[in-house]
């Protein structure tokens, strides 16, 4: 994925928690899901390097042998315990990637890592974010998609906003 496209998607993710943000320092945490194939890294570090740039509380949660890049990992506290991460958490991250030192290859494709309904109420009301398109009742349960707490349609609505944002820093800086 073209940095841009990162920087745009993860620059819609920031706007999005800042929209819906109720506390000063939300528990954001970025959890690992299951898919049929290993998908590249690029989503999970972008988003995960802006995140470490603000004082949120950040965890990531994934699987045994899920690492990311630890420069991208930064300072957030990994965990490979989901329901853990879970509990009292602000906001809910789901992407699928795959290993860092397993590239391209698929180590698990645990069903127990799919978003439900009853892991988002160990959450502080929690909402759920997704970069889009997802793959429904594999990776999230329906109910949590089409819940009020779903903020993907929002979040990709950012993705205007983020790509005006860039644009515009790029066109001052001629």
């Amino acid at each position: 994925m073209p940095t841009t496209v990162r920087l745009c998607q993860s620059l819609a993710d920031l706007i999005t928690i800042e929209e819906l943000r109720k506390t000063a320092r939300p528990k954001v945490v970025l959890t690992w899901a299951p898919h049929f194939k290993p998908l590249p890294q690029a989503v999970a570090n972008s988003f995960a390097e802006w995140v470490n740039r603000t004082d949120y509380e950040f965890v990531i949660t994934h699987p045994e042998g899920y690492d990311l890049a630890p420069e991208f990992a930064g300072n957030a506290h990994v965990t490979h315990n989901q329901l853990e991460a879970f509990e009292g958490a602000d906001f809910i991250y789901t992407k699928n990637w795959s290993s860092y030192n397993h590239y391209g290859q698929v180590l698990t494709q645990d069903p127990a890592w799919k978003i439900t309904a009853e892991k988002m109420a160990l959450t502080n009301n929690g909402k759920f974010m997704h970069c889009l398109p997802v793959r429904r009742n594999l990776k999230v349960d329906d109910a949590v998609l089409d819940s009020p707490n779903s903020v993907v349609v929002q979040q990709a609505g950012n993705r205007e906003w983020s790509a005006q944002a860039v644009l515009k820093k790029i066109l001052v800086d001629i």
